[in-house]
């Protein structure tokens, strides 16, 4: 695949389009569990940065299974590939100047490497939202453990497929213990460095 392919270089570039934009652009990538709170948060922080005239996309999990990505299962193979693709995505979006955030459970560290290695270090922030399956069991926001347990879901993750946390996330949140509110104004402290919004 793509032995036949070269590589285009066009005139306008990604400093260009930051540029235009008056903002920087890169990735925030919220990964944890089903019912973690992480698409919550990603809603909410982009709601925030809308405010501040940041232009953003998130990239949710479910929605992206309803149309890119809507050839995969839940296989171990086809969610790597489910997050490559994601990631090929999001790397476009960064270049076009957008901030972007993925809310994606994404349970192999690999493959949030190789998430990270798409994008570059430099437009990667992880941010590993750690609250317990306990509390994500208790809340089942989508009754999708109810399911698991029954055995009507398989390779689910927490119950029947595994999820490897982080070891290095640049932040960690559990929304069990932090309030939405107080979550995005950490989030926002973080990132604001790399947004280097000027006018």
């Amino acid at each position: 695949m793509g032995t036949n392919t070269v590589r285009q270089c066009f005139g306008v570039t990604k400093e260009m389009r930051n540029e235009l934009g008056k903002h920087g652009s890169f990735l925030v990538w919220f990964t944890g569990l089903s019912g973690a709170g992480k698409s919550t948060l990603a809603n909410h922080l982009e709601l925030a940065l809308h405010e501040k005239g940041i232009a953003t996309y998130l990239l949710d999990g479910d929605n992206v299974r309803q149309g890119l990505n809507k050839d995969l299962t839940f296989h171990q193979e086809d969610r790597s590939e489910n997050i490559r693709r994601v990631g090929e995505v999001a790397n476009l979006m960064v270049d076009a100047g957008v901030v972007v955030l993925a809310a994606f459970i994404a349970p192999f560290r690999n493959d949030r490497e190789n998430i990270r290695a798409i994008v570059g270090e430099q437009n990667y922030i992880e941010i590993f939202v750690s609250t317990s399956l306990q509390t994500c069991e208790e809340r089942d926001v989508k009754g999708l453990y109810k399911k698991a347990r029954k055995g009507e879901i398989i390779d689910f993750t927490g119950i029947s497929a595994p999820y490897e946390a982080p070891e290095n996330a640049h932040l960690q949140i559990d929304t069990e213990q932090t309030s939405i509110e107080e979550a995005v104004r950490q989030i926002l402290e973080f990132i604001t460095p790399k947004l280097n919004v000027h006018e």
